[in-house]
């Protein structure tokens, strides 16, 4: 290992020298040199004298991704050997059977084939346990690891040992690798008669050709108005967000401007292309996971009045990154700059430089500014929408279940059991079924505490600690038998909610990404209230509507 650090201190020692001999007139540039050297010290030091041998480069990488860290959450260090999950994140492009996977219970177990590529093919499903890969026993190996084994070189095949849901017997599933990329637009569809739905999941490469050949297509089977869905969507590259504007905008708008310490990082981008629509109505969906990319797009399209926006109050994620190449084929990934949206925002939330979160009564910090129609928008956490809808939590025997994955496993019991269901967007459970279901519960683990039974824990708790709990002892014997026969009849109280969640875990079985949209077009409290706007033109024209 000696050797290492010493190639280490010289070529730190060499970089410093230049460093010293360039920029002695510069105090930062001394500042940085002076650091180094005392970086290099210190490593050679701890080398030889740390009880224990070091790994120079786990060393290195930590003492690395802490100092970017002390930045901002996304500058980060790319070592060689994470290059190829970095250029899957940006192309979303990589060799493999496509296929996700997730650790359920120590189990490997596949959550979701994609649609039309070679795992879907060749019949996996949604609950397979892969038991091994060519042959390897995976269940303790690291989940990253196990991706890892399922990637592959395009035409080389990869065999899987599979049990299926209840089934004690394994067998083998031999699957061809095949260049795999994740679309930007999972899903583009008929929510109705004549409302469309565009959801966008990534900015990768071609995403504003995408979003354009959806709505081409949805106008096509007689779309006319637009849901564009961008829901959980972190966002991306940036010049992908300029050109899914430009489908709605017109060409030579004013999209987005960039302003960095450098000249280089110092922009102006305007729609250069024809645009395919700028009067269909549009709804857009945002979340608090929204972010970066997304929220140009519905920063934008809100600063223009071009669409309404409907959900929560978007990440709040302003800064622009770039990548630089490295020694030893690693990249750092810097922030550069922060973004404007035509109205002159910046919707940033946190500022790093000074490493204050948002204080509580933000609408003081935030400065307004003006859309196109005069209407108020503000700076500094996010995007708002017009309509900012209620999202209701799960009730907590619903939660239970889903995090317990029963509803997940008794998905996979009745795709076993059926052969086939109606349409995503028309399946429905009878009574009975609900029924089969509730009676299979019989024997599981599935307990939980309400809020009731927490907060009367806290005043057991405190009576007995003031020895006060004889006076109330009755009484609280009273409710706890009363919230006992409360939780036992739970799973009809919150009937409808639960088989709405074994619904929709049940569509996604049969329809894979899909299914996973088209479930949620009758009870989710997003697409219901797009579908509300969009259906009356002058709740519509008023939202977007200018003071007058």
């Amino acid at each position: 290992m000696g050797k290492y650090i010493k190639a280490f201190f010289w070529v730190s020692a060499f970089s410093i020298a230049i460093a010293l001999f360039s920029f002695k007139s510069s105090d930062r540039f001394f500042e940085i040199a002076k650091s180094m050297e005392t970086f290099a010290s210190l490593f050679k030091e701890v080398n030889r004298y740390y009880v224990d041998d070091v790994e120079p480069t786990e060393l290195a990488n930590e003492a690395i991704n802490s100092m970017l860290g002390s930045l901002d959450p996304y500058t980060n260090y790319i070592p060689e050997d994470r290059i190829e999950d970095y250029r899957t994140m940006t192309t979303g492009e990589y060799g493999g059977i496509g296929a996700e996977v997730e650790k359920i219970n120590g189990k490997v177990i596949v959550t979701m084939p994609l649609e039309g590529y070679a795992a879907d093919k060749a019949g996996l499903r949604i609950g397979d346990e892969i038991v091994k890969i060519d042959g390897l026993e995976i269940a303790e190996r690291p989940i990253s690891n196990i991706k890892n084994l399922l990637k592959g070189q395009a035409e080389s095949k990869v065999k899987l040992t599979i049990r299926r849901w209840n089934e004690q017997e394994t067998f083998d599933m031999e699957i061809t690798h095949e260049k795999v990329r994740e679309n930007n637009v999972p899903y583009y569809g008929m929510v109705n008669e004549d409302i469309g739905m565009i959801k966008l999941t990534d900015f990768t490469q071609k995403a504003g050709l995408e979003v354009k050949n959806a709505l081409v297509d949805l106008k096509a089977k007689g779309a006319e108005k637009i849901i564009l869905d961008l829901r959980g969507n972190p966002g991306g590259l940036l010049n992908e967000a300029v050109n899914i504007t430009n489908v709605f905008l017109p060409r030579g708008y004013e999209i987005v401007s960039m302003r960095g310490k450098s000249s280089e990082w110092s922009k102006n981008y305007r729609a250069l292309n024809e645009p395919v629509d700028t009067e269909v109505p549009l709804a857009i969906l945002i979340d608090n996971n929204s972010a970066s990319a997304s929220e140009i797009v519905s920063g934008v399209l809100q600063d223009y009045d071009r669409g309404v926006v409907i959900g929560e109050r978007s990440f709040g994620k302003g800064l622009v990154q770039t990548t630089t190449m490295l020694s030893y084929n690693s990249q750092l990934k810097v922030t550069v700059a922060k973004y404007y949206i035509p109205s002159g925002r910046c919707i940033q939330e946190i500022d790093y430089s000074r490493k204050t979160d948002p204080v509580i009564d933000d609408q003081k910090r935030r400065k307004k500014f003006q859309t196109k129609n005069g209407r108020e928008v503000f700076d500094g956490a996010g995007i708002d929408p017009e309509l900012i809808t209620d999202h209701t939590n799960y009730a907590p025997i619903t939660k239970s279940l889903m995090d317990k994955k029963l509803i997940f496993d008794y998905a996979n019991i009745y795709r076993n059991q059926h052969d086939s269901i109606a349409p995503a967007k028309l399946f429905s459970l009878s009574d009975q079924e609900y029924k089969a279901f509730v009676d299979w519960l019989s024997d599981k683990e599935y307990g939980y505490d309400t809020k009731v039974e927490k907060t009367l824990s806290e005043l057991i708790e405190s009576s007995k600690k003031e020895r006060r709990y004889s006076d109330i002892e009755t009484e609280i014997y009273e409710l706890e038998s009363q919230i006992l026969k409360n939780k036992k009849s739970d799973l009809f109280t919150f009937k409808e909610e639960i088989k709405e969640a074994l619904e929709f875990e049940i569509a996604i079985r049969y329809y894979l990404q899909s299914g996973e949209i088209e479930a949620t077009f009758d009870d989710n409290p997003d697409i219901l209230a797009a579908i509300e706007v969009l259906n009356n033109s002058e709740m519509y024209e008023e939202l977007l509507r200018g003071p007058q």
